[in-house]
């Protein structure tokens, strides 16, 4: 059994990846019902929140139903941290992840994120400094290594458990890999085998099949898995590796009733938190995934992320719904 702190997260727990514009609250809602144990918000930047900025702070909402729920946040700079601790303190997360992993440039740039695997110093006294500032548990989120010269991810590990941290997620590729190549799950496995290591170390990246997860937990012995860009528009991944793990066989995919039910519930659960506009907007890259498959679906697929108003995306759905109804997914 998995705790982060003092949170039971269950025997290998799957989590939903902090995903910039994606792990919303309707996303992170639709995840959770099919069965996401834990879930994380979009990274938020400490120096957004100090400054008040609308972006960052709308990040912070969470609702009761999405527990327990981290909120990630990178930085590189201590008092900005500490500072966004205790705003983020005050949205009533369960969990505070800090990102050491995004490999995005203009976050590399600062020092945050993946910069930080080039002063691991820092990595480890901002860490303790905010394990010191809240009783909330602080979880880190990293990748092994700036390059593939200095994957030093157990000393990493072993020394961020030292000064507090309560859980690690590794994404199994370098900094300089970006999300190029094959994830490297060996070097997490070495992290979970250390003989000094008792919090829990959950891999991520490349989990995109029910077997894979199987793989991080019965070849790696890794704890749990961090599932990202497979449940992209796809949120029934999640019961789809809990039937797999439970008898051995794959879940039957959703059916084209269940996909527009899905895609009508993330609408409008976007358009409800962010209005129209920004909603409508934001929930277009999930579509691919919603109707991935479907033969002579491109007509339908181009207006919906086309269409500006709400009205004319729900007319879509029905449309689409009436035309492919029986469609047997595979």
């Amino acid at each position: 059994m998995s705790k982060i702190g003092s949170i039971d997260v269950g025997e290998f727990p799957l989590l939903l990846a902090p995903m910039e514009d994606v792990s919303d609250p309707p996303f992170r809602a639709l995840c959770k019902e099919q069965g996401a144990d834990v879930v994380f918000t979009e990274f938020i930047s400490s120096e957004g929140l100090i400054r008040d900025a609308a972006k960052s702070v709308m990040k912070l909402d969470i609702y009761e139903k999405e527990r327990p729920v981290g909120i990630q946040i990178f930085g590189a700079n201590l008092e900005s941290m500490l500072q966004s601790v205790e705003i983020v303190e005050a949205s009533g997360p369960d969990i505070i992840d800090i990102n050491f992993g995004c490999p995005v440039k203009k976050v590399v740039s600062k020092g945050a994120g993946a910069g930080i695997l080039k002063d691991i110093d820092l990595m480890v006294s901002l860490t303790k400094a905010m394990v010191k500032h809240t009783n909330l548990p602080i979880t880190v989120k990293t990748r092994l290594g700036w390059d593939e010269n200095s994957i030093k991810i157990v000393e990493v590990a072993e020394r961020l458990q030292d000064v507090g941290c309560k859980a690690i997620s590794i994404h199994g590729r370098t900094r300089a890999q970006m999300y190029k190549g094959d994830a490297n799950w060996a070097p997490i496995a070495e992290v979970k085998s250390n003989p000094r290591m008792h919090i829990p170390v959950f891999g991520n990246g490349d989990v995109d099949t029910p077997e894979r997860a199987m793989e991080m937990r019965d070849k790696y012995g890794l704890d749990g898995a961090m599932i990202g860009r497979a449940s992209i528009g796809y949120p029934w991944f999640f019961r789809e590796v809990k039937h797999y793990f439970e008898t051995g066989n794959h879940l039957s995919p959703p059916t084209m009733q269940e996909r527009v039910d899905a895609a009508r519930r993330h609408l409008q659960m976007a358009i409800d938190w962010k209005g129209e506009k920004l909603g409508v907007f934001e929930t277009r890259r999930h579509y691919t995934n919603y109707f991935k498959g479907i033969p002579n679906f491109k007509e339908f697929r181009t207006k919906m992320v086309t269409s500006d108003d709400a009205d004319s995306v729900f007319a879509v759905f029905e449309e689409a719904l009436e035309l492919f109804h029986d469609f047997q997914f595979v």
